[in-house]
């Protein structure tokens, strides 16, 4: 089985090395390799037999853990869900003693991929283009984001409507930014923290928040 068939492939665990030999792949070794061609390719590229040939193993391995194709299409929606969509309310709920905090909080979904995927996102934008179906569970998706950051600003004496426009400004000023591929360096993006949240909030963010989300950053 040559080895280059198996560079995105290793059981629960992409980031570790390659699996070699003769092993049986899991549910998620499916997942995992038609995530990376979703995230590379688009959605049409996603096909079992590619992915079975790029994984080294048996097409009917495949229908062990998903019925068919649309099977792994409803799972991969899914699991953009549970990832990124999660993450980010998350973050708006994570604790925080003022706006600008809890912004920073917000912040991090756009720093570390760990939490969030912005890849998978315009994947699954690019998808929604193709599909009425996958288009509503995207706006209903982008409503509870928008939803959640309305609710943060809320908790911190924002008026309704305020609240709404300052969750859109900075829901989808994110999204731009990260389509936008600036090519900034990281040091570049941090100095422009205390604008951008004096921008989204009205507020000055104390040099210890600052510095805290950029101690952040810096440790991925």
């Amino acid at each position: 089985m040559p080895a280059r068939q198996l560079m995105l492939l290793h059981r629960d665990d992409p980031a570790k090395d390659p699996l070699v030999g003769n092993v049986k792949v899991t549910r998620q070794d499916w997942m995992n390799a038609a995530l990376g061609v979703l995230k590379s390719g688009g959605v049409e590229a996603v096909k079992v037999a590619d992915l079975a040939a790029q994984m080294g193993v048996s097409r009917s391995s495949f229908y062990w853990y998903f019925k068919n194709r649309t099977d792994l299409l409803d799972a991969l929606l899914a699991h953009w869900q549970e990832k990124n969509t999660a993450a980010l309310v998350a973050q708006t709920e994570a604790p925080a003693a003022t706006i600008t905090e809890a912004c920073c909080n917000v912040f991090r979904c756009n720093i570390d991929t760990r939490l969030y995927d912005p890849q998978l996102d315009f994947a699954i934008r690019d998808w929604a283009r193709r599909s009425d179906r996958v288009r509503h569970v995207l706006s209903e998706s982008d409503a509870v984001r928008i939803d959640a950051l309305r609710d943060m600003f809320l908790r911190f004496g924002y008026g309704d409507r305020n609240a709404t426009a300052r969750a859109r400004v900075i829901y989808y000023m994110q999204m731009g930014y990260e389509d936008a591929r600036l090519g900034e360096t990281l040091d570049e993006r941090l100095r422009l923290v205390p604008d951008y949240l004096l921008s989204f909030t009205g507020q000055e963010a104390s040099a210890a928040e600052v510095e805290a989300f950029s101690a952040y950053a810096r440790g991925i």
